[in-house]
């Protein structure tokens, strides 16, 4: 069984064979992702998204240089319906007897365009060894983009995707409660876990800014952070002053003394004073879900909260991508979006109320 192991160096993961040697093809392709300035987390993503391709070629016993369009319908089928072994959400197939089934239309368009890449990386380097890409291609759109793209950067071309693309059901993100949120950063107890949760409540960081957040990225006068998103790009970010204050006790007071540039480190284990590593965030939050009650309260949902309330405050739409540093104005105003229908969700239930006689005296 083909699996995924991690590298000390650049790109940092592989998919190993059985024996565990490393699959010579994927390791091109992982390396030419990482040195496209890629990062670790998506190069991480693709290896993944690699290793269940190469899973299926070897269930079905097929060569990567082979496959046809008609089989990677078949093996769109088989990411549907295969065991998912995490909790399902709303938008997992279901199989007939109405038991969860494979991955979500999201994780299987990713992995589309995973494989997208890999044939147009093997027909860059060896044009003979396939005919053509087996995913065919889709239409090219365009959308508005972030700067620096110049004066026409609004009609910059985006990458194509695949025409194999699944057509997902549009879902809005889903922000925690108020009272959710008091549950789940209540349930927090050391200083650098809170101001990880805050930096994320009253900043909008994601959870690989958190991690690559170093000394010099902090301007505490300011009441400011300077964040590497994705892509390379960088953005400066208005805090709250709370975050910051607990930032600044967790350093004075909690942090280990290590010669490690980031700010947020292992507290404890084998790997005391060392950056904090994506898995070891995600056991904390896995924790105070558990702790708190609140089964949503990831570290994506505090920064969906953030974007949400600064949405409902009436933030320009374009103010919102820059402090969320979106590359696209359509993903910040998906949370324009969600403010509307809150309020119609909101006028419903008012009518609903009115309709059944609790909105007026009655007789």
């Amino acid at each position: 069984m083909f699996h995924v192991a991690v590298r000390e160096e650049a790109p940092f993961f592989a998919v190993l064979d059985d024996e565990g040697q490393e699959v010579a093809v994927i390791a091109g392709y992982l390396g030419y992702v990482a040195t496209r300035g890629f990062s670790r987390h998506t190069v991480r993503a693709y290896a993944y998204d690699m290793l269940a391709f190469w899973r299926w070629l070897e269930a079905t016993g097929k060569d990567a240089r082979q496959v046809t369009t008609e089989d990677l319908l078949n093996y769109i089928e088989w990411e549907k319906r295969r065991e998912n072994p995490q909790r399902p959400g709303r938008n997992v197939y279901r199989l007939e007897d109405g038991r969860a089934g494979g991955m979500a239309t999201a994780t299987i368009n990713r992995r589309l365009a995973a494989i997208y890449g890999f044939y147009e990386h093997l027909l860059r380097i060896d044009p003979e060894s396939l005919p053509r890409n087996p995913v065919p291609r889709g239409q090219v759109s365009r959308a508005w983009t972030m700067a620096p793209y110049g004066l026409l950067g609004h009609i910059r071309r985006r990458v194509t995707r695949s025409a194999l693309r699944l057509k997902a059901s549009q879902r809005l993100p889903r922000s925690l409660s108020p009272a959710e949120v008091e549950r789940l950063v209540g349930s927090f107890r050391t200083l650098r876990d809170k101001a990880i949760a805050l930096l994320m409540l009253y900043g909008g960081l994601r959870s690989s800014e958190i991690l690559s957040l170093q000394m010099q990225d902090l301007d505490l006068p300011g009441g400011r952070v300077r964040v590497w998103g994705k892509g390379g790009r960088e953005r400066v970010v208005p805090v709250d002053a709370d975050a910051l204050r607990l930032v600044q006790r967790y350093i004075l007071y909690e942090r280990p003394e290590s010669g490690e540039p980031q700010i947020f480190l292992a507290a404890k284990g084998p790997h005391r004073g060392m950056s904090l590593t994506p898995a070891g965030l995600r056991r904390i939050f896995r924790y105070h879900r558990l702790r708190s009650g609140v089964r949503a309260g990831n570290a994506h949902r505090l920064r969906h909260t953030y974007a949400t309330n600064l949405a409902q405050a009436g933030v320009d739409a374009y103010v919102l991508r820059d402090l969320m540093g979106h590359a696209h104005i359509e993903s910040s105003l998906v949370y324009i979006h969600l403010t509307a229908q809150h309020l119609r969700e909101e006028y419903d239930r008012a009518l609903q109320r009115v309709k059944a006689g609790e909105g007026h005296g009655g007789e």
